[in-house]
């Protein structure tokens, strides 16, 4: 599971940052939280109700930055901070029993074979999108104008997109929480973009540091009786440095 998530976060997360959509993918991660609520107060799989409710979340704040084009990162974050509150607030409304900690920050440590296969699953949808839309959304990260006035289906590539990067997260969940996700969504992906001369490069590359930074965390975690998936986030930060001389 740790070495799955270390390569499917970061490539995902290089197709995000490439294509201005990390901000996106920030609010799906928090905005899952009511659906995994109202999922399990009806006895349904969590990860369902989470992926229809980082989606909704996601179109929400697709409708609104339309509206006010000008301020998209401050309507995103408004609707990001009203998905988490209305999640929080259903917990104790609908009587049900969470490990809040451990639906943020994740727990590797408890981690079955359910949460792997929903992981394989985010991976394979991962890889279809790849496989069908690589030179599309190549084009749109390079030139959102072109795309549009080339008939490319703009709108339906975003929203398949999202979907992934909601499966993504709902996947992840169990392994570094919902919070820290965006950690493996990111530091990786600086990482692997750096110097990369095209996207799929910078994809490979994404996912073998993701690789060394999840499964390094995962080791010292053990080593050193602390919580892996909180760790794997602070050893992100270590890795900036590097991005930022290979930038340089």
């Amino acid at each position: 599971m740790t070495i799955l998530v270390g390569i499917l976060c970061p490539a995902t997360g290089t197709l995000l940052i490439t294509n201005g959509r990390l901000l996106q993918a920030n609010l799906i991660s928090h905005a899952v939280l009511p659906g995994l609520a109202l999922a399990l107060s009806l006895g349904l799989d969590p990860a369902f109700g989470g992926v229809l409710s980082g989606l909704l979340g996601a179109l929400v704040a697709e409708r609104l930055s339309r509206q006010r084009v000008e301020e998209n990162e401050a309507v995103i974050n408004a609707v990001l901070a009203g998905f988490l509150g209305l999640g929080v607030l259903l917990i104790p409304l609908l009587g049900l029993r969470i490990d809040l900690e451990a639906i943020l920050f994740g727990d590797l440590l408890t981690v079955g074979w359910g949460d792997f296969g929903r992981t394989l699953f985010a991976s394979f949808t991962f890889l279809i999108l790849i496989g069908f839309f690589y030179r599309e959304f190549v084009f749109l990260g390079v030139d959102s104008e072109g795309a549009s006035a080339n008939g490319l289906p703009i709108s339906s590539m975003r929203l398949a997109l999202g979907f992934v990067t909601a499966l993504v997260v709902v996947s992840s969940m169990a392994a570094v929480g919902i919070v820290l996700v965006i950690g493996l969504l990111c530091a990786p992906s600086l990482l692997g973009l750096a110097n990369a001369k095209s996207l799929k490069v910078a994809m490979i590359r994404s996912a073998a540091f993701g690789v060394i930074l999840s499964t390094g965390g995962f080791l010292l975690a053990i080593i050193f009786n602390l919580p892996p998936g909180p760790l794997i986030g602070a050893i992100s930060l270590f890795f900036l440095p590097r991005w930022g001389r290979g930038n340089g």
